[in-house]
């Protein structure tokens, strides 16, 4: 077999594992709050997007990144065309128990290895702040960080805990604009959702 088709094989097996145990992650963070069952449901859904986009477009499936938290999902990365986007967001919407999509994906040609090493920092350093602070329960919170734009998903206790979260990703150099689609822990949303998971598994 030629080397180069060895190659992308390989890069396409670690890439599935990587975004394999990308689903596991969802299943383990924010159970703190959500409970198992959202844990779990959260990670049939990241599969399911993951699988849609790999079928779609592998290049679609490489470069958007999904975050899930009860059901609500967050897309993010960035593709060339507004077409790219709108499929993104519509295959999304494909997968079971989707509640809703937050569609914050970028149409640009910016990025790069260089961009991306420098997200990659960003992401460690907010995810070290979060974990390092007593005040902030950081199994709450997923963050994805494209082009220096950091995002913010995840179950605030208060909005005091929130506003820590965003003055320390403010704090990390490289950082653009923090945006949060963080909601709080008495969200009557939740406990609808909530409701309506536990309707589905009785």
């Amino acid at each position: 077999m030629n080397i180069l088709i060895k190659n992308f094989l390989l890069l396409i097996s670690i890439i599935i594992l990587l975004n394999s145990c990308a689903a596991i992650n969802v299943t383990t963070s924010s159970v703190k709050e959500k409970g198992i069952k959202e844990a779990i449901s959260d990670g049939l859904i990241d599969a399911a997007i993951n699988k849609e986009f790999f079928n779609h477009d592998i290049n679609m499936f490489l470069n958007v990144e999904i975050e899930v938290v009860e059901g609500r999902v967050l897309l993010t990365g960035s593709v060339k065309k507004p077409k790219h986007r709108l499929d993104a967001i519509k295959l999304a919407w494909k997968a079971l128990g989707v509640r809703e999509v937050i569609n914050e994906i970028d149409i640009t040609e910016k990025g790069g290895i260089k961009q991306y090493l420098i997200d990659v920092k960003i992401k460690t350093q907010i995810r070290y702040k979060a974990i390092s602070d007593k005040e902030i329960s950081s199994i709450n919170y997923n963050f994805e960080v494209v082009n220096g734009i950091l995002y913010i998903i995840g179950i605030s206790n208060n909005k005091k805990e929130l506003k820590k979260v965003v003055e320390h990703a403010n704090n990390i150099k490289g950082v653009l604009k923090v945006v949060s689609h963080a909601i709080m822990k008495n969200d009557p949303r939740r406990k609808k959702y909530q409701r309506k998971l536990q309707e589905k598994n009785d």
